[in-house]
């Protein structure tokens, strides 16, 4: 069937992935270079933006720790005036809009408006990053479960469900934790997991400056310390991180 092409004055929350851009979707490329405007992440790879129109507006809304450009409610609204003046308009969010991408927040506006809108999934970081990083979040050997949390909640806290991810044959994943990664290793250590459980940090991972370091709960913080890590970064936490020694490809294929 022939795509339909973006319709003018509808929003299309499209998920950019992880940072490499050949993990868009199909679809998810296709709006992008059909796009007026682009509402986008600080999470979005300069190289996904790129596949835009050379005509097209790129409109930053991204935020970072304690640096938000514009506020939630903020983008809520503009999003629907944009769509009000008949602009396609693409909201860009880094991995998948539906997870810890706010994405709920902002159709909850568009519809409350009757604005015209559509989700486009996108590979979330947990999946991106696991993989690139050599890490398999699940396997039948170490985890048949998998966690998502985010690593700072609503009021800047992080006052997570400890018992319930201080457990074994489980893995833990971290989006935006790296602030409070010592926290994060000493509460799962006081929940039950032993020092040497084995956990890693990735930095800007399937995009060529990734980085990974691997550890335990008791040496994680120091090391991403030493090695003078920067966000966007995700945290895995199992024994499925002990894999990566052997399943490791991506940075190794780059030098």
């Amino acid at each position: 069937m022939k795509p339909v092409p973006a319709q003018p004055g509808w929003v299309y929350l499209v998920g950019a992935g992880p940072g490499d851009p050949e993990l868009l979707t199909i679809k998810a490329a296709r709006l992008i270079g059909e796009a007026d405007v682009l509402v986008y992440d600080n999470l979005v790879s300069r190289a996904v933006l790129g596949l835009a129109r050379p005509d097209a507006e790129l409109m930053y809304a991204g935020k970072e720790r304690g640096n938000h450009s514009l506020p939630q409610e903020q983008i809520n609204q503009l999003l629907v005036r944009l769509a009000k003046t008949g602009k396609r308009v693409v909201r860009l969010k880094g991995g998948d809009p539906y997870i810890f991408g706010r994405g709920g927040e902002e159709v909850e506006t568009l519809q409350a408006d009757g604005v015209h809108f559509e989700v486009v999934p996108g590979i979330t970081a947990a999946a991106g990053v696991g993989s690139y990083a050599g890490i398999p979040l699940t396997h039948r050997n170490y985890a048949q479960a998998c966690v998502f949390v985010t690593g700072h909640l609503k009021d800047g806290s992080m006052n997570l469900d400890w018992p319930g991810l201080a457990r074994k044959r489980q893995t833990v994943v971290i989006y935006m934790g790296l602030s409070g990664l010592s926290h994060l290793c000493a509460k799962l250590m006081e929940h039950g997991l032993p020092p040497e459980w084995p956990a890693a940090i990735v930095q800007h991972g399937t995009q060529p400056s990734q980085r990974t370091v691997t550890g335990t709960l008791a040496s994680l913080p120091k090391l991403a310390e030493h090695a003078n890590l920067r966000a966007p970064t995700l945290i895995i936490v199992g024994e499925v991180v002990t894999l990566r020694d052997k399943l490791r490809w991506f940075e190794e294929d780059r030098g």
